[in-house]
């Protein structure tokens, strides 16, 4: 006899968004490729195969990575982009692609800030920052001083308040084309110190202007970026924002800054907080299984927002206590959807869902435990 979708456990529970609705909560974390060598920001084989692999694997909703508003806002030469036509054509493909097989796909847009023209993080490259002689460009950031990782080797150009002006206006124009794309959701980022979070925390920003200065002060451009986004972006479907919910230091970003800034974008239209952490500056930072699933549960308790717990989740078991302790609505897999494409039909079949109820894909049904 097949269960009833309230029969399931709560990881093969739909979850409904505005008007979309996701046939689970586990999902896909944002994940650099850094594959595209081309270097024109738009997608190609490599992303079909990988976003495709990940679909076909039963995930309810799949981010894409870090997928740059303009092509100064990239982290590498070699990132993905949604600022012309090309990249839209590009990704159409993609997500055609997953919603033939009943998965949502979601697009994060982003800016590197001062984090940005960087050699790709791959393994077979040497860390460092691109020259402008080797395709690099001119950094931006909320000031003058450069990041302490590879990144302090740049000059960095201080935005002016047209500059930001133009940064909001980028993010608002790719909404607009991640809804040609095709995608379901769109989320910014606004963590591990990238442009956003370099201006919202106090370790990266002392300007004295509008822009800096006090809490008001220092979120206003990612406020501004979400209202932005959320104006341009269709009114039935979702935005999410992704923040590094602490800096790891004490006289950083903390939790009940997150917070705070949770219950703003609420009130902005924002659906669900993608709660991460760390990025902008060197700390120590106690990784663990679950490690940040805190931030999502102070965030959603405290803002009473929808929140998605992300960083060492690997299991079926612990996934499902997540979201049946409350302290999170969905789950994102990163480094676990990497080793292992078919994790949600795995997690079903370790939780007792059957395979009729499951997220198999017709042409893979033969793989299906018995």
């Amino acid at each position: 006899m097949t269960t009833t979708r309230s029969d399931l456990p709560l990881l093969f529970q739909p979850i409904t968004l505005r008007r979309l609705t996701v046939r689970n909560r586990a999902w896909v974390s944002p994940m650099c490729q850094y594959a595209v060598d081309a270097r024109d920001g738009v997608p190609n084989d490599w992303h079909v195969v990988h976003y495709g692999s990940l679909a076909v694997g039963g995930f309810g909703l799949v981010m894409t990575e870090a997928t740059a508003v303009t092509p100064e806002g990239r982290i590498s030469p070699e990132d993905t982009g949604l600022w012309n036509d090309d990249q839209v054509r590009a990704w159409r493909r993609i997500t055609d692609f997953a919603h033939a097989h009943a998965t949502a796909m979601g697009v994060q847009l982003a800016h590197a800030g001062r984090k940005a023209s960087t050699v790709r993080w791959w393994p077979t490259e040497t860390p460092g920052i691109v020259p402008a002689s080797e395709g690099g460009w001119q950094v931006v950031g909320p000031t003058s001083a450069p990041g302490d990782g590879v990144e302090a080797a740049h000059a960095v150009h201080a935005l002016s308040d047209d500059g930001i002006r133009g940064v909001i206006d980028a993010f608002a124009a790719a909404a607009r084309r991640a809804r040609d794309a095709g995608f379901d959701a769109v989320e910014v980022h606004a963590a591990h110190g990238y442009l956003l979070h370099q201006f919202y925390s106090p370790l990266s920003n002392t300007r004295t202007d509008r822009w800096g200065g006090d809490f008001d002060g220092r979120t206003r451009l990612v406020r501004e970026v979400a209202r932005a986004v959320r104006a341009a972006w269709p009114d039935h479907l979702p935005v999410f924002v992704r923040l590094s919910a602490v800096d790891w230091r004490d006289d950083g970003w903390q939790l009940e800054d997150s917070v705070r800034l949770a219950a703003d974008l609420k009130l902005l239209g924002v659906d669900l907080i993608d709660a991460s952490s760390g990025g902008v500056a060197q700390a120590s930072i106690p990784a663990g299984p679950g490690y940040q699933v805190p931030f999502a549960e102070g965030i959603r308790h405290g803002a009473g927002i929808p929140t998605a717990a992300v960083g060492m989740i690997t299991g079926s078991d612990q996934a499902e206590e997540i979201l049946e302790q409350g302290r999170a609505d969905v789950v994102l897999l990163a480094r676990q959807a990497l080793r292992d494409t078919n994790w949600p039909l795995r997690a079903a079949h370790e939780l007792g869902v059957p395979a009729s109820d499951a997220p198999w894909t017709p042409a893979r049904w033969r793989g299906t435990w018995h």
